[in-house]
């Protein structure tokens, strides 16, 4: 699994969208049984967070020390050092094991052995991810030459899977057909351009050219953007059940 994030990394805590509570709660909803969780590639702690109040134990894995030193604290929530193809969890341990905006990351086979090998009969596996915003009929064509034109060069492969809305990744689980998810919030410029700074392909592009991208997308859109704006994120979800 590649580490592109451990950098700035109290950015992306401030920064990066939350997904919405539907989602939660559909999940939730699936589930049998709500003794263990494990957020894996938790980041700062988002997915952790919101399954705090259903689950007694949530272990949260990360392979960026960085990132879980900005993560929400809860006593619920447990965090290691651990990369996901590879933990020292038990067998048939959880009974839910997410994955928020990562598994793109993660080597597929090795991830779904350990899933495979950690998951209880009936557990679920939820992948979850969120693909390109959109603000307005105006704005959206700026952004879609920056992300395309501009610092799309600078994309790992992986990428690939969230334009695909992670219909092409691998999945050999039992899936649970998912209902359309999306999240909007109302953010300022410099609140959007915070959070673009997060991309991985603008620290590439910053490293590869010694200046920010960004600066010339903020000049492109202050005269567009006004006090606010709405943004909204199309979310991905994939659940499964293991195959026994």
């Amino acid at each position: 699994m590649k580490d592109l994030f451990s950098s700035a990394s109290d950015r992306y805590a401030k920064y990066r969208p939350t997904y919405p509570d539907a989602l939660y709660a559909f999940i939730r909803s699936q589930l049998t049984h709500h003794d263990r969780a494990w957020d894996c590639a938790t980041g700062n702690g988002q997915v952790a967070r919101q399954l705090a109040d259903d689950f007694d134990d949530i272990q949260a894995t990360d392979i960026s020390a960085a990132q879980i030193a900005e993560a929400y604290q809860h006593p619920h929530i447990h965090y290691s050092l651990q990369p996901a193809e590879h933990t020292t969890f038990p067998d048939q341990h959880f009974d839910l094991i997410t994955v928020g905006q990562a598994i793109h990351w993660f080597h597929f086979d090795r991830f779904y052995a350990e899933v495979n090998r950690t998951l209880k009969v009936n557990g679920l596996l939820a992948v979850i991810g969120y693909g390109l915003h959109s603000v307005s009929s105006r704005i959206d064509p700026i952004i879609h030459h920056f992300y395309h034109e501009v610092i799309g060069p600078y994309w790992d492969p992986e990428r690939k899977y969230l334009d695909e809305k992670y219909e092409s990744i691998p999945f050999p689980f039992k899936e649970v057909p998912a209902p359309y998810f999306e999240c909007s919030f109302t953010w300022t410029l410099a609140r959007f351009l915070g959070y673009i700074r997060t991309w991985s392909a603008v620290k590439k592009f910053i490293d590869q050219n010694g200046h920010d991208p960004v600066d010339n997308l903020n000049k492109a859109l202050e005269g567009l953007w006004g006090t606010e704006q709405k943004i909204t994120f199309p979310i991905f979800l994939r659940l499964g059940r293991k195959i026994l």
